[in-house]
């Protein structure tokens, strides 16, 4: 098995920056939509600290990673949080991952001092990116770490633990598209899975599930939900807004951003004008101007 590699980027804050936003404020290029019956003074103080703290960690981390960036003995071009895309894996041939997955010196603690040691505030990681895998314990699916070798140790529980010891925020991303779920459509045209049965909602609940399971648990106070892989057909602005509103419901102060709706304006990373959901924009591989 190869070493497990995990990817880790710097997220600065400037880069995705939140002011007041609600409907009787004029919304900032780079805000979002205020939830209902939240004022402007309290998304203000909702949103302070991820202003103040102005830089992170952002890693990248799951089943890919024993691949590093490989498959069939071929390297993959391209991101490697992306391998079961970029190499046209079926589902059914990408699962033996999970089996390999057991990052035996995986460090919490260490990685949390590295993150302290050079000025960050924050820590995102991935506990779902689109290929499915949950990166925790999850008692509403076995293609995660708890049905992995590495099983009973929780990544996110000891990253949970060593965050709160060091006063640093934990933040999740978590993937709305799900190439694994048999209910997740649209499938990936190798994907020959048949789509008879499948039923959209029944993922949208299985999500939530999920997400009950992080936020507002045993992983103590989450700081940011970092959605990502919202710009498929199936998912819609409605949809945004009920999830939106339904993880603030979980915990009123966490901030979510614009990646949870269908108003982000491509990968410049702004909220268009709208009804739109999300606290913050997310530019990615752009500087808009």
């Amino acid at each position: 098995m190869k070493t497990t590699a995990f990817v880790v980027a710097l997220a600065l804050a400037a880069c995705s920056s939140a002011t007041l936003a609600s409907p009787q404020v004029e919304l900032p290029r780079y805000g979002g939509t205020n939830l209902v019956n939240e004022t402007p003074a309290q998304h203000d103080a909702r949103m302070a600290w991820f202003r103040d703290a102005k830089f992170g960690m952002f890693i990248h981390w799951g089943a890919y990673s024993t691949a590093a960036g490989e498959w069939n003995g071929k390297p993959v071009p391209g991101a490697g949080e992306w391998l079961l895309s970029n190499a046209q894996i079926t589902p059914h041939d990408y699962e033996p991952l999970r089996d390999q997955f057991n990052p035996v010196k995986y460090d919490a603690t260490r990685w949390v001092q590295i993150a302290k040691d050079a000025g960050m505030k924050y820590i995102v990681i991935t506990s779902k990116h689109h290929d499915g895998f949950g990166l925790w314990n999850s008692p509403n699916s076995d293609w995660d770490v708890g049905s992995s070798p590495f099983a009973p140790r929780d990544p996110l529980m000891e990253l949970a633990a060593a965050c709160k010891a060091a006063d640093i925020r934990l933040c999740f991303y978590h993937s709305i598209m799900d190439w694994h779920h048999p209910d997740y459509l649209p499938r990936r045209a190798w994907d020959k899975r048949p789509t008879d049965g499948a039923v959209y909602e029944r993922y949208e609940e299985y999500m939530k599930a999920q997400l009950k399971e992080l936020v507002g648990g045993a992983y103590g106070k989450i700081g940011i939900l970092w959605f990502d892989g919202e710009w498929e057909g199936t998912w819609t602005h409605d949809k945004g807004k009920s999830l939106f509103d339904y993880v603030r419901a979980l915990d009123p102060d966490i901030i979510v951003n614009n990646r949870v709706d269908t108003g982000r304006s491509g990968m410049e990373g702004v909220t268009r004008e709208g009804d739109y959901r999300g606290d913050y924009g997310t530019p990615e591989q752009q500087i808009p101007a």
